[in-house]
């Protein structure tokens, strides 16, 4: 994808100074009952970069959901409290003591356009808490109701798309992905109009933070340097501490956000995850998957696959995605340059590198993860540098015979750990031809055989290389078909039991049994062929 750099700036500077936004006008007057150890760094240490804002209060609050794992690993000292007190302080009707509510300000690239104004138009960032690890934690609201930053929009979510933030967050911490989480979903009682009535629900989502690419790039296009520096200064402090004594700190801080931005996508392109919206206000500082609207996980694999409804042209496919995250770490390239050197012509010589390197980064981490997938332990010594390109090949030839016969892309990884025990029989069953099939199992053999006698391993390696693969190539993923159904069940009947179930199923991705063998099981050709995902908006 071609980088479209756009030197010496994003856009024309729109304002000299911060922009007033119009005042938050809701209203929230219950007193609070439950206090949180907040230690809200962004409300204190950037004035400017926010507008303050109350939630809306909701007519009759019920809670859906409440992730008690997540709220002991915050250390939010929730376990006494009954499910109307959490539905209370999750909807805002009763915000905790210490919350200091806020609308960040952020811009973004929508499809490749520019927008110069976006920010939390229906979330507002409740404060912070430091984990039981001694990790800085954003808890925010995400449908609280109209802010600054709202435009034409309502700030309102729907419980389907918030339910959705829950089972496809809490699949990719389990299958190990850097993301944001969810801690509660509370129903409102209210409805959300959209292209029909929807009841309405306000998530909760935990994050690193929220700085985005795109926060950079409001403040680029309407302040100065200077507001710049001091957010990339906040965000190193917070996100990267070992940089700040660094030579170029902003160079380098360039360098940490690509080099996670590399691992990160690395991982989405392993288990088929397509963000379906790769803005660079959805791109995340710290280095987590955030916004999961009209995501998917592909099934038959296809580079070229799309599902969301508003990606008519394709730009954010499946086999799109490192490109893009090039582009957009481009774009955050771009705000810092006054930074990285006072002369500009340097200062985007140093970028350009950056940037320019980050192809093999992924690479990098690409192919430390493929070899993982195919039970592969790292270099043959007596290839050298050469079992990098034959690995390379060696993946890249498997994915070309999952293309040419539409095979699902996350049982085919799955069964070819069967193989690799001795059962290639399952792997067979998904393939409709078998020469191009035998022809990649022998070469893959082969490099196993040739990694085998250069550690000289011994006789049970093939059960250990197959239990190896197993742990990193899931049974399950949270399936289309079995989302939609969720959704449909508690959105449109109340019901909340199928929802439950599924991610009750996604927090063990790795354990193979006929107990869940039904959420293992691939949607129709039919389905796929029509599925659609939507922003939630």
């Amino acid at each position: 994808m071609a980088m479209g750099w756009n030197f010496p700036g994003i856009a024309p500077k729109f304002h000299p100074v911060f922009p007033a936004f119009p005042r938050c006008q809701n209203a929230n007057l219950s007193m609070p009952t439950i206090v949180l150890p907040f230690d809200n760094s962004y409300a204190r240490d950037l004035a400017g970069f926010y507008e303050p804002c109350q939630p809306a209060a909701v007519r009759s609050p019920v809670l859906l959901f409440f992730n008690r794992g997540l709220a002991e690993e915050l250390g939010l000292g929730l376990a006494g409290q009954d499910d109307e007190a959490l539905a209370a302080m999750f909807s805002g009707n009763a915000l905790p003591v210490g919350a200091q509510p806020i609308a960040q300000a952020y811009a973004g690239h929508q499809f490749g356009q520019f927008n110069p104004q976006l920010g939390d138009g229906r979330a507002l960032l409740i404060g912070e808490v430091v984990d039981r690890h001694g990790r800085r934690r954003d808890l925010a609201f995400k449908g609280s109701g109209r802010t600054p930053f709202s435009r034409r929009g309502d700030g309102k979510a729907a419980v389907g798309p918030m339910l959705r933030e829950v089972l496809i967050g809490e699949a990719m911490q389990a299958l190990g992905i850097p993301t944001t989480r969810a801690l509660a979903v509370v129903s409102t009682g209210e409805p959300v109009f959209r292209e029909r009535t929807l009841p309405g629900a306000i998530l909760t989502r935990v994050a690193a933070s929220h700085l985005r690419v795109g926060t950079f790039q409001f403040f680029a296009a309407h302040t100065s340097p200077e507001m710049v520096r001091q957010l990339a200064d906040y965000a190193i402090a917070r996100h990267y501490p070992e940089l700040l004594e660094a030579d170029n700190r902003y160079l380098a801080f360039l360098a940490a956000v690509a080099e996670r931005q590399a691992a990160l996508i690395a991982q989405w392109m392993h288990v088929g995850f397509i963000h379906g919206v790769m803005n660079t206000d959805n791109m995340g500082i710290p280095g987590e998957t955030i916004d999961y609207g009209p995501c998917a996980f592909m099934e038959a694999y296809d580079p070229g696959a799309v599902f969301s409804s508003i990606d008519e042209m394709g730009r954010y496919a499946y086999g799109e995605q490192p490109g893009i995250a090039r582009w957009n770490l481009a774009r955050l390239a771009e705000t810092l340059l006054p930074l990285i050197d006072a002369d500009e012509g340097h200062a985007i010589s140093l970028a350009t590198e950056v940037i320019d390197a980050f192809p093999e980064r992924y690479r990098h981490h690409w192919l430390a993860r493929l070899r993982l997938k195919l039970g592969l332990r790292g270099q043959v010594p007596s290839l050298g540098q050469s079992s990098d390109s034959m690995d390379t090949a060696l993946g890249e030839s498997w994915l070309d015979l999952l293309h040419a016969q539409q095979v699902d892309f996350t049982l085919a990884w799955r069964r070819l750990a069967d193989a690799a025990a001795g059962n290639e029989a399952p792997l067979r069953a998904l393939f409709l031809g078998q020469p191009g099939l035998d022809r990649w199992l022998q070469r893959w053999r082969e490099r196993c055989i040739a990694e085998d006698a250069a550690e000289d391993a011994g006789t049970e390696v093939n059960a250990a290389r197959a239990e190896a693969m197993r742990r990193v190539n899931p049974w399950l993923i949270p399936r289309n078909h079995r989302v939609e159904e969720a959704l449909a069940a508690a959105s449109n009947e109340g019901d909340l039991g199928p929802f439950e179930q599924l991610l009750n199923a996604l927090w063990r991705p790795f354990d193979e049994g006929p107990a869940l063998a039904r959420y293992a099981e691939p949607a129709t050709g039919e389905f796929m062929a029509e599925f659609r995902t939507f922003c939630g908006t």
